[in-house]
């Protein structure tokens, strides 16, 4: 009789301390949006005993992006994105949804990374759907505009290491058809098929 073989467990969720360990350093932020965009795939966002894994980010470039906040300069809103990599940007969308950012880039410069979706880690609900799209990212972790300029490498706030897909996709950002040229840049990126992702999931 063949033996039959259990699918493997999956591995159990890692501590808010053990993330803060392998938190990443403001220094890592200070690269191109499309750098830390691609980098935080597969990275935790941690807020106060919560974490989510980050499944979907975009990169927003710089003052020539159409698309970016930056294209309006710096402006009581978009200051931040002006500031230093690893900074937290907090904006409201539509007059309901608090959407979380990254700085990133140097000091100056005005670039920065929206957070798009996030897979439950630590102390949200085992539920793909729980922070697929970025209103949802906020309130799953309770972030909001309060959290505009904080420095990523707080204890209550921080983004650490924790896991890489094996591919990373990439194509146009969504619901920026505004932008002309720009709405279709490659500057989404996404863990390919993974359920928590808010827009295409597959190839890319």
């Amino acid at each position: 009789m063949p033996v039959r073989r259990l699918a493997p467990s999956p591995p159990p969720p890692p501590s808010i301390d053990a993330l803060w360990k392998q938190r990443l350093e403001l220094a890592w932020f200070e690269r191109t949006a499309v750098a830390v965009a691609r980098g935080l795939i597969g990275c935790a966002l941690v807020h106060r005993g919560k974490a989510g894994m980050i499944v979907e980010a975009e990169a927003y470039v710089g003052p020539h992006d159409k698309a970016s906040h930056a294209r309006f300069g710096p402006t009581d809103r978009t200051r931040v994105m002006f500031g230093p990599g690893g900074v937290s940007y907090v904006y409201l969308c539509y007059g309901v949804h608090e959407m979380f950012n990254v700085v990133a880039g140097p000091d100056g410069y005005g670039s920065a990374v929206l957070i798009r979706a996030i897979a439950p880690l630590v102390g949200l609900e085992e539920d793909a759907s729980v922070g697929r799209g970025p209103g949802k990212v906020t309130r799953a972790l309770g972030l909001d505009r309060s959290h505009t300029g904080v420095a990523l490498d707080e204890e209550e706030l921080f983004i650490a290491k924790h896991r890489r897909p094996r591919r990373i996709a990439v194509g146009p950002r969504i619901g920026v058809d505004y932008a002309a040229e720009w709405a279709a840049e490659p500057l989404r990126f996404w863990w390919p098929e993974h359920r928590a992702v808010s827009g295409r999931r597959g190839g890319g």
